[in-house]
C-alpha cells in the first residue's frame, strides 16, 4: 500500500523537527530555511513502518505568509499529523490548516503534541481540553492524541505504532484503475538528464516510456525516468511521491500546478461549477462577482465567483456557484478546492468542482441549478459503480444491472455516462444491450494476460501465439463469445495484443526465423524430396529429424505453408503436393477423367496414397467422384 503522511500546524510547533526525529531526515531544502529556522516551500522525506509500507512525508509551512505552498501540499496526503507544541496549544495557523483539511475532504489524521519535555501533567490536561473543544465537529474530533518530545525521543516509538496501525485499518487505497494524474510541485533541471518534476500521484499508475501530456500548457512528452524515494523505478502508483524525468520540454514551460496526464485525457478550462462552502469561522461575506484567490490540486489561480442560487453567501452557508478564471487549469470532477479571500489573504472557504468544463450559466435558472443538484449528489452512481466492480469478471449488461439494483434502465445509462467520462468504466455495445467491466477488473485483465502470454511465447517461440479460445476460459469463461471478442479487440486497439486468425499474441511478438528454424526446415525438405510421393506421417517425420524444437518447427512450416498435411496420408513439402494436383489436373483435361490406378501409376506410388489424394482434391474441389472415375469439378 502506497502512502503519503503531511504535517499541518502553526509555524514553530515542531513539524520539521518531528519528521527528522521519525526519519532521521531533515527536510529544509533551502539555505534561507535553514537560516531563518522555518520551512518556506515544501519538503519531503519518506520512512519505513514497521509493516513493510514505506510512507512518504510532505512537510508543509507553518508560517501565514506561506499558506499557498502549504496547499500545494494537502493535495496528495492520506493521513495527516497535526502537529501542536504542547507548551502553546491550539494557535492561528493550526485552525486555518484545520479548516483547510477539512475543506479539502481530509479523511484520517492523527493529533501530536509536541515539546513534551517543556511542560508538566497539570499544563498538558488544560492543553488537551482545549484541543478537544477545537477538533469538535471536525474530521479529527476522534483521532488518537499522542504525545512525543522530538528532543528526548519520548513518544516517537509510540506514534509510529499509531501511524502504522492507522494506515493499516482505515487509510484506503487510491485508484490505480483509473487514468494517472500528477498535479506539479516542482519543477527543475538536471545536468546531462534534463527537466525534472516532482509531485504526488493521485490516481493511476505511471511508467517509464509512457506519453503524457502536461496540461494546461499542453506540451507532449514522454516519461524518460521514474524514482519513488529516491529510488529509480520502472512504474509509478498511485499514492507514491514521484520524480520524473521527462523529455522534450523545457524546465521554462513548466510550473507548479500543471499536471500531467495522458495525452487527450482532460481538457483545459475558464471556468467551474462548483458547491461552495463559507466557514462558519469566517468573517468576510462573499457576493456576486467578489474576486478570491482559487487553490486545487498545486494550482493557485484568480478567480470571479459567480453565486447561482443566492445574492451573497454568508459565513456557515453553502451555495452553487461558477467560478470564471482568470488563466486556465486542468480538473476532474470532483476535485476539491480552497478559497481565500482576495485581500487582505485569508481563507473564507471551499467546496467539490462538480462540472470540470461548464458551459457559461445564467443566475438563478432553476433548470441549471436542479442538474447541478443531480450532478453533486452522484449516490446512484457510485452503488452502480460498486455493483459493476462487483461483477465485472461477468461483464453485466445494462438490463442485467437493473435487476440487481431494482432501477430503470434509463436511470442506470445516465450513470453509466458519468463513469464513462470519468474514465472509470469500459463498454461494449452490442445491437441489443450493452455490456461492461470496471476498471480496475480490466488491468487485473490486462496484467494477466500480458503475463500469460508472455510466458507462452517464452515457451513456445515458433507459435504464432496463444488461442483465443484458451485465454477466454482461462480468464473471462463466464462470458458471452462476442463480447468477449470485443474486448479482445478493445486490447489490440490499445495497442497491447494483436491477432492472427484465431491466435492472440502481445502486439511486439514476432516468430524468429533462427538457425534452428533454418536447420530443420532444410532437413525436412531433404527429407521429403528423398519420399517423394510417399508421404511421411508428422510423428515419423519429427523422429527421423531428430531435432531440438522440430514438432514446433514443423507445425510452423505447416502453418506458412511450406509444409503441407494431406488428412491421414501425412506430410509433404508444398512444391510436392502442387506437383501432384498438376498431374492430376492435366490428365483430365487431356482425357477428360482418371480411376485411382491411373493416378497411382502417373505417382509411381501405391493404391493407398492416390485414393488419399483423389479423396482430398475432392474435399477441396478439384475433382468430383462420378462412378469409379473423378472429373473436373
Amino acid at each position: 500500500m502506497n502512502i503519503i503522511i503531511g504535517t499541518a500546524g502553526h509555524i514553530d510547533h515542531g513539524k520539521t523537527t518531528l519528521i527528522k526525529a521519525l526519519t532521521g531526515r531533515d527536510t529544509d531544502r533551502w539555505e534561507e530555511e535553514k537560516r531563518r529556522g522555518i520551512t518556506i516551500d515544501l519538503g519531503f522525506t519518506y520512512f519505513d513502518l514497521p509493516d513493510g509500507n514505506q510512507a512518504g512525508i510532505i512537510d508543509v509551512p507553518g508560517h501565514e505568509k506561506f499558506i499557498k505552498n502549504m496547499l500545494a501540499g494537502v493535495i496528495g496526503m492520506d493521513l495527516v499529523l497535526l502537529v501542536i507544541a504542547a507548551d502553546e496549544g491550539i494557535m492561528p495557523q493550526t485552525t486555518e490548516h484545520l479548516n483547510i483539511l477539512n475543506l479539502l475532504g481530509l479523511k484520517k489524521g492523527i493529533v501530536v503534541l509536541t515539546k513534551y519535555d517543556l511542560i508538566d501533567a497539570e499544563w498538558l490536561e488544560l492543553v488537551k481540553e482545549d484541543i478537544k473543544e477545537a477538533l469538535k465537529d471536525t474530521f479529527l474530533e476522534n483521532a488518537p492524541m499522542v504525545e512525543v518530545s522530538s528532543k528526548t525521543g519520548y513518544g516517537i516509538d509510540n506514534l509510529v505504532n499509531v501511524i502504522c496501525k492507522t494506515t493499516e485499518t482505515e487509510v484506503e487505497q487510491r485508484d490505480l484503475s483509473t487514468i494517472p494524474r500528477l498535479p506539479i510541485d516542482r519543477v527543475f533541471s538536471i545536468t546531462g538528464f534534463g527537466t525534472v518534476i516532482t509531485g504526488t500521484l493521485i490516481s493511476g499508475t505511471l511508467k517509464k516510456g509512457d506519453e503524457v501530456e502536461i496540461y494546461p500548457v499542453n506540451k507532449i512528452s514522454k516519461v524518460r525516468n521514474i524514482q519513488v524515494h529516491s529510488h529509480d523505478a520502472e512504474k509509478a502508483y498511485a499514492g507514491q511521491r514521484t520524480a520524473i524525468n521527462l523529455s522534450n520540454v523545457k524546465k521554462t514551460d513548466l510550473y507548479r500546478g500543471c499536471v500531467i496526464a495522458p495525452v487527450n485525457a482532460m481538457k483545459n478550462t475558464m471556468m467551474l461549477d462548483v458547491k461552495l462552502n463559507l466557514l462558519k469561522s469566517s468573517r468576510r461575506i462573499v457576493e456576486n462577482r467578489s474576486r478570491l484567490h482559487l487553490y486545487t490540486g498545486t494550482s493557485e489561480i484568480l478567480c470571479r465567483v459567480v453565486l447561482l442560487d443566492c445574492d451573497e453567501l454568508s459565513p456557515g452557508e453553502s451555495c452553487y456557484a461558477q467560478l470564471r478564471l482568470e488563466q486556465e487549469i486542468a480538473v476532474r470532477r470532483g476535485d476539491k478546492f480552497i478559497i481565500r479571500f482576495y485581500s487582505p489573504m485569508e481563507t473564507i472557504g471551499g467546496g467539490e468542482i462538480i462540472e470540470p468544463v461548464p458551459l457559461k450559466k445564467k443566475r438563478f435558472d432553476d433548470k441549471l441549478i436542479e442538474e447541478l443538484k443531480v450532478k453533486e449528489k452522484g449516490s446512484g452512481t457510485d452503488v452502480i459503480e460498486k455493483i459493476i466492480r462487483e461483477n465485472s469478471k461477468n461483464v453485466p449488461s445494462i438490463s442485467e444491472l437493473a435487476k440487481l439494483t431494482a432501477l430503470r434502465e434509463d436511470e442506470i445509462k445516465n450513470s453509466i455516462e458519468v463513469l464513462e467520462d470519468e474514465e472509470k468504466i469500459t463498454t461494449f455495445r452490442l445491437k441489443n444491450d450493452i455490456y461492461l467491466w470496471h476498471k480496475s477488473f480490466e488491468r487485473e485483465i490486462e496484467e494477466g494476460i500480458e503475463k500469460y502470454l508472455f510466458d507462452f511465447h517464452e515457451k513456445n517461440k515458433y507459435q504464432k501465439g496463444a488461442k483465443k479460445s484458451e485465454v477466454k476460459s482461462k480468464f473471462l469463461p463466464a462470458i458471452k463469445q462476442n463480447v468477449f471478442d470485443l474486448a479482445i479487440m478493445s486490447f489490440v486497439q490499445k495497442g497491447m495484443l494483436k491477432m492472427d486468425g484465431e491466435f492472440v499474441s502481445l502486439a511486439y511478438f514476432s516468430i524468429q526465423h533462427d538457425e534452428a528454424y533454418e536447420k530443420t526446415a532444410v532437413a525436412a525438405e531433404k527429407i521429403l524430396e528423398e519420399a517423394k510421393f510417399e508421404f511421411l506421417k508428422q510423428d515419423e517425420l519429427i523422429q527421423r529429424l531428430n531435432l531440438h524444437k522440430s514438432e514446433e518447427i514443423i507445425s510452423l512450416l505447416i502453418d506458412e505453408k511450406k509444409l503441407v498435411k494431406i488428412g491421414e496420408l501425412g506430410i509433404t513439402k508444398m512444391e510436392i503436393y502442387d506437383e501432384a494436383k498438376n498431374i492430376l489436373v492435366n490428365f483430365i483435361t487431356k482425357n477428360q477423367k482418371i480411376t485411382a490406378a491411373e493416378y497411382r501409376d502417373l505417382l509411381n506410388s501405391n493404391r493407398k496414397v492416390a485414393i488419399g489424394l483423389l479423396e482430398h482434391f475432392d474435399i477441396i474441389k478439384v475433382t468430383r467422384r462420378v462412378g469409379n472415375d473423378r472429373v473436373l469439378f
